[in-house]
């Protein structure tokens, strides 16, 4: 959204206003100024025309224009209805020279997780790729995929939901042991036990001293059921039901949608708080450790060639995990899928 319907936006928010004092405080042409109100229109903005003049009646649900309306972050939005992959849009963004988008679908048709794992990216989700092109070495790269759980966690907590952070990138809300469905039943460990909310990919170009792009892709489950999500998985919607009905699972009614978060607002939120991490990598970790669920739990850390298992002792600078392995002692693992265990 370009500078002067962002301003004619602000202005319309307090009330009416008429087409000449638009023109003069924003020093263009009356005509130039309905051209821009057809443009917001067009956008999805409800503007409305009366003897006062212009006023602001409604804003999209959901679409680019409205979340770069009152976004307190200095990204563009790049909006899809539908789009195969987000990361893979942001890398064609990379590649023409662009940084700061938030490329941003209602549904992906072809998602991907770590490994190449499908992920089920339907409509009514918050599928998005932040691309940027951050001024550091690429050993500090991991950081800002912890940046992107803590933005995560934090923003699904504002919605009311007890969202932590599995090692090394996966949004969960814990549970009861007894109260997860379908999941392997080694991940039932008492307070270790989750549900996925989130996951992030982070995918990076780069040379052995500087990182030319970074793309930050996260996919949330948001406004759908449970029972469109796998096994052991779940969504803000069906976390916000839960705490409606005090914890129990209930089928609500499909035509009520007052468990549904605001997408709009829930990524403006999450653009906000990533951004205010990326500007202060320090703050990153120890932000990370407040809402993890990783560290002090028995774990197995799976690796290209090795398995480590024992007690995940803590996070490093980095982002690294570091384990207390039953055999060889303690270890630092950089990347790996993670899964919590029983207590021995």
């Amino acid at each position: 959204m370009n500078d002067t319907r962002r301003s004619i936006l602000e202005s319309l928010a307090d009330g009416p206003v008429s087409g000449p004092t638009l023109a003069d405080s924003l020093d263009v042409s009356r005509a130039a100024v309905w051209k821009h109100v057809e443009g917001l229109r067009e956008d999805g903005f409800e503007i409305e025309s009366g003897p006062d003049g212009y006023s602001l009646a409604g804003i999209p649900a959901y679409n680019g224009p409205a979340i770069e309306y009152g976004l307190e972050a200095p990204f563009s939005v790049e909006y899809h209805e539908s789009i195969a992959s987000t990361n893979a849009r942001a890398r064609e963004l990379a590649a023409d020279g662009r940084s700061d988008v938030a490329v941003l679908a209602d549904e992906q048709t072809g998602g991907k997780g770590r490994l190449d794992r499908e992920w089920s990216s339907p409509s009514g989700g918050i599928w998005v790729s932040i691309l940027c092109r951050p001024r550091v070495p690429p050993a500090r790269a991991p950081l800002y995929t912890l940046a992107a759980a803590v933005a995560t966690a934090r923003t699904a907590r504002e919605a009311g939901i007890d969202a932590r952070i599995k090692w090394p990138n996966d949004v969960v809300v814990p549970v009861a042991g007894d109260d997860l469905e379908g999941a392997d039943d080694e991940q039932v460990s008492g307070d270790g036990s989750y549900r996925k909310l989130s996951g992030i990919l982070t995918e990076m170009e780069g040379e052995t001293d500087r990182i030319q792009w970074l793309a930050v892709g996260i996919g949330i489950n948001a406004n759908f059921d449970a029972s469109e999500v796998p096994a052991g998985s779940t969504t803000l919607r069906e976390e916000r039901r839960r705490r409606a009905n005090g914890g129990r699972h209930e089928n609500g009614n499909e035509n009520e949608s007052h468990e549904d978060v605001d997408r709009r607002l829930f990524v403006q939120r999450l653009l906000e708080e990533f951004h205010t991490l990326r500007t202060d990598l320090e703050r990153v970790v120890p932000a990370w450790r407040e809402l993890t669920l990783t560290i002090g739990q028995r774990v197995r850390v799976e690796l290209p060639d090795e398995t480590v298992v024992g007690e995940a002792l803590e996070i490093t600078e980095y982002g690294g995990l570091v384990v207390d392995d039953d055999d060889a002692g303690r270890i630092m693992v950089s990347a790996g899928d993670c899964t919590h265990l029983r207590p021995v």
